[in-house]
């Protein structure tokens, strides 16, 4: 357990803007992430937290955080391979917490694509000191496209709309999350279990397939022969926007 009895409060409190790094806090233990979020809030983060794996997916869905703080040991999926399942889908920050301090969990973690490592207990001001040098290391994020188009549909991530020919389209917010899972890897290959994962989508792949499926209608000229939202068979779905 860290040490969080440290700090001083408001210290190091700062303004929290468009510029402000989001941390995701993603641990089963309640008062540890109540404590952490805390904490971060006040050293200057924008903090949002998960108990579990799949929690932090749906949260991930539909934010772009800028780093992700990471219990290893959890209930169900841990930390190991979940940070190995980020690693497939996207390049964030994992900062790793663990009370495993041997070299083999370490080399084993790294080899999963964390990005540094904190044993516990720690004390809270070396975290946001290794929080600082990893968001340091980290390439520059890309803006997000405003617009993303398909032929005469235009998807607007930032609001989760969609338009054909500047008329709105109906859309279920399942399918807004399932295209902006697509839509941040353009032209990447996301297998049915993989979007499962990001989505948070109940039913399996079965329901991925049925959603593509209604998605296509809305944003193909012709949902038979899609060219934008392309099947490749035997691994997953890609989006190919212009």
């Amino acid at each position: 357990m860290p040490r969080l009895s440290q700090p001083e409060p408001g210290r190091y409190n700062m303004p929290v803007n468009a510029e402000t790094p989001h941390i995701l806090v993603v641990d089963d233990d309640n008062r540890l992430r109540s404590l952490l979020a805390k904490y971060l809030g006040e050293n200057g983060f924008a903090v949002s937290t998960a108990r579990d794996a799949a929690d932090a997916r749906g949260k991930i869905a539909s934010i772009a955080f800028d780093l992700i703080v990471l219990d290893v040991m959890m209930p169900g999926e841990n930390g190991m391979d979940f940070a190995q399942a980020l690693r497939r889908s996207g390049s964030v920050p994992i900062l790793m917490l663990t009370a495993m301090s041997e070299t083999e969990h370490r080399i084993a973690g790294l080899e999963r694509g964390v990005d540094d490592y904190l044993s516990k207990p720690f004390e809270p001001r070396e975290l946001v000191l290794r929080i600082h040098s990893v968001l340091r290391r980290a390439p520059p994020k890309a803006p997000p496209d405003a617009e993303i188009r398909l032929g005469e549909v235009v998807f607007s991530p930032a609001r989760g709309e969609i338009t054909r020919n500047g008329k709105p389209v109906k859309v279920t917010e399942v399918e807004v999350t399932l295209l902006k899972a697509l839509a941040r890897k353009p032209g990447a290959v996301l297998s049915r279990e993989e979007l499962v994962r990001l989505t948070g989508t109940n039913g399996g792949s079965r329901a991925i397939d049925v959603h593509v499926t209604r998605l296509r209608r809305k944003i193909e000229a012709d949902p038979k022969i899609p060219r934008y939202l392309q099947t490749v068979r035997g691994k997953g779905y890609v989006l190919r926007p212009d």
